[in-house]
């Protein structure tokens, strides 16, 4: 049986760009008329553009620069505009949110979070200026509308770090912080500050669909991988024309997982446990400090934990 070819021995094939399926005019701003990369075809499809940006993709990349450049500038101020102290810190270095005592005011003094503000507006703006493309690309295409859902299932956990969960404990300071190291430290604060976050439901629930995405497309790419030398990774035609790579795959996974998962299947599973990732994140993340307190209490309330601290009967 002759082999496809794989990853490893892929043949590039050098044509024409391909401009895609025809649009209206006025629909269809794409720049440029594309090219090849003998580069990128050694990882995946070896054409670049044309690059369609659009009206809500010019508004997202502009304020994505405002805000990166807010916050770049204002680490470059904390070591006195110092190159190399700037690169030496720049893990160290943190945009904070505004000192509980402002509340929601929306605009304190740029030097106590005014900063923080105004950047926090820009990257606001450009991940909902973003959405709004995905969205009315797939509209445009005749998509179905899972990607802009999942996306929105991650902008949810976004807006409650930053915005729906400061506004419900009434202070801006309870947003995360912009910075590497801050940013960790926040996380770290706040599972202490509200009684181990280990025991908040929807935390365990978000690791588990966390560990299970990671899980999945392992599964799933190791076995398109390994059946590419069928012809497994043109997985559309698997879909409606089985052939002998998508009949390996499913046995393969009959042998090993005990159940079947098709070329279809297997992506609904992926995207239902990469979108409930931060889905019921967002839900745990929003629940404490606004309903639970302290999530060891919760816990040895519900038979959880033992009063002694051990989860052991």
């Amino acid at each position: 049986m002759r082999e496809y070819q794989n990853i490893f021995t892929t043949t590039q094939v050098t044509t024409q760009p391909g401009m895609g399926i025809p649009l209206p005019r006025y629909d269809d701003p794409r720049i440029g008329t594309g090219k090849m990369s003998y580069w990128l075809g050694k990882i995946g499809n070896a054409q670049i553009g044309p690059v369609y940006l659009g009206t809500t993709g010019l508004i997202s990349l502009m304020s994505f620069l405002l805000a990166f450049n807010i916050i770049g500038l204002n680490f470059w101020a904390q070591v006195g505009w110092d190159p190399v102290q700037f690169v030496r810190q720049l893990f160290w270095l943190s945009l904070d949110p505004p000192p509980a005592s402002y509340g929601l005011k929306v605009l304190p003094p740029l030097q106590e979070g005014g900063w923080f503000m105004i950047a926090g507006f820009f990257l606001t703006v450009s991940v909902l200026a973003w959405w709004t493309r995905s969205y009315l690309r797939a509209r445009a295409l005749g998509l179905g509308m899972h990607v802009p859902i999942a996306f929105a299932a991650a902008i949810w956990l976004f807006l409650v770090l930053g915005f729906i969960r400061p506004v419900m404990m009434g202070s801006w300071s309870h947003a995360v912080p912009y910075g590497i190291f801050s940013h960790l430290d926040w996380t770290n604060n706040f599972s202490l500050l509200y009684g181990n976050l280990f025991y908040n439901p929807f935390h365990a629930l978000s690791i588990v669909f966390l560990y299970g995405s990671a899980l999945l497309f392992a599964m799933h790419g190791a076995t398109i991988l390994a059946v590419s030398r069928y012809g497994g990774e043109r997985e559309i035609e698997q879909i409606t024309d089985r052939g002998t790579a998508s009949e390996r795959a499913a046995l393969f996974w009959r042998w090993t997982m005990g159940f079947n998962a098709t070329m279809e299947s297997i992506h609904r599973w992926a995207w239902w446990f990469a979108m409930l990732t931060t889905l019921t994140g967002g839900i745990g993340i929003l629940l404490t400090g606004t309903v639970v307190d302290d999530w060891s209490e919760w816990a040895i309330k519900h038979g959880v934990l033992h009063e002694s601290g051990s989860n052991l009967p």
